[in-house]
């Protein structure tokens, strides 16, 4: 199989997934998205996993061509490890970039979903949506539900952005997208960042639009989620509105 696989209309397509400790999924999640009807590459951005992870995905390597791997030292946070990936895809020419979980709370199927959204229907930014239409979220304590849903309802209310589910981490880029956008200007590390991605889009000018998916809490393996990367989430939105005001962002 080649170094990049490449679809039959000629687009490349890279998924993100970012890890800390995840053994008990990343095989299973690595061999599910090469089994996909499109082709898709696989780049891992390992923080320094103490159980394992980046060890795995090598010997994976050796069986996957098109898998990639990315390994620092140390819990960075999320959104330097993507933004370490957006540029990493840039410089190899991809066409779609995905940011995706490695432990099955998004579907992998979806990602066909939202590469159809880019590729056929011409969004700059498709979002996989648990809040649009309704609250389609699986396993999550009740609490945790309504701090995301009425977190990402009072992103609408301070951005103004027509998103409802601000805070999601299962996203596609076209590259007409990232490449205008000043990834050094992100500030936000921990959920804000996602957030501060989308946000960004909207005023860049992007066209974007929504994909409803199911999302499935974890099974195997511990969640990253805290109070304190969720209160920069929601403490953070009103910094990025006021800066807007200000700041002139590239245009599509």
């Amino acid at each position: 199989m080649s170094a990049t696989q490449e679809s039959a209309n000629g687009d490349r397509c890279l998924v993100i997934i970012p890890t800390y400790n995840e053994k008990e999924n990343i095989e299973n999640i690595i061999r599910y998205v090469f089994g996909l009807s499109h082709p898709f590459d696989i780049l891992i951005i390992d923080d320094g996993s103490p159980d394992g992870t980046a060890a795995i995905v090598k010997r994976l390597q050796q069986e996957y061509s098109q898998l990639h791997l990315i390994e620092r030292q140390g819990k960075l946070g999320l959104g330097t490890a993507y933004i370490a990936g957006f540029k990493w895809s840039l410089e190899h020419g991809y066409d779609y970039t995905f940011e995706m979980d490695a432990d099955f709370s998004h579907n992998p199927d979806d990602l066909i979903r939202l590469h159809k959204a880019c590729h056929e229907d011409g969004a700059d930014l498709a979002i996989g949506s648990r809040y649009l239409t309704g609250v389609n979220v699986v396993n999550w304590p009740m609490g945790r539900v309504l701090m995301s849903y009425y977190a990402s309802k009072y992103v609408r209310i301070v951005t103004g952005m027509k998103v409802h589910d601000s805070t999601a981490g299962f996203v596609c880029y076209s590259r007409r997208l990232l490449s205008k956008m000043e990834l050094d200007k992100i500030r936000f590390k921990g959920y804000a960042f996602q957030i501060e991605m989308k946000f960004t889009a909207t005023q860049m000018g992007a066209k974007v639009t929504e994909v409803p998916i199911i999302f499935t809490n974890r099974v195997l393996g511990t969640s990253k989620m805290s109070g304190g990367i969720f209160s920069e989430a929601v403490f953070g939105v009103i910094r990025l509105k006021v800066g807007s005001w200000t700041r002139k962002f590239p245009q599509l």
